[in-house]
């Protein structure tokens, strides 16, 4: 974890193959009843990252709001970024909140969020918001 301070926003991606969501598809999150994960096949760059879809309909589903379908907070942990820290967000351990993707480093750290959503959501959402960084990737 880094303070998010020292940090800018940008999109988590899997440190050996630079793909978002390591490879899961993001609609399939609002879809399915479990994540799915895409393929190269239907593949879109977003903010300078590749995302995978599990079909060219999702893909285009994306295409057209990827704000809707991204996680927020650029795929790091909700919580960690509710108590200033970027960690990594891990795209099997997830909630949907708000109508949106939000992921968390690990099911602890899930379930101190949902514990404490009325006060953690807001400061998550006020702590990305303070870090500089591409406007896309913002939850406003």
């Amino acid at each position: 974890m880094y303070p998010a301070a020292a940090q800018t926003q940008k999109t988590v991606t899997n440190f050996l193959t630079g793909v978002a969501l390591s490879g899961y598809d993001p609609v399939s999150y609002f879809t399915e009843p479990e994540p799915t994960l895409g393929s190269p096949l239907y593949e879109y760059e977003w903010n300078g990252v590749p995302w995978y879809f599990a079909s060219e309909a999702n893909r285009d589903i994306f295409i057209n709001a990827p704000a809707v379908y991204a996680p927020l907070f650029g795929g790091h942990c909700a919580m960690s970024m509710a108590r200033g820290f970027l960690s990594d967000g891990n795209p099997q351990i997830y909630r949907i909140v708000e109508d949106r993707l939000v992921l968390f480093y690990s099911v602890g750290n899930r379930e101190a969020f949902e514990l404490s959503r009325s006060t953690s959501f807001p400061r998550a959402v006020e702590n990305w918001l303070a870090l500089p960084g591409d406007p896309a990737l913002r939850s406003e």
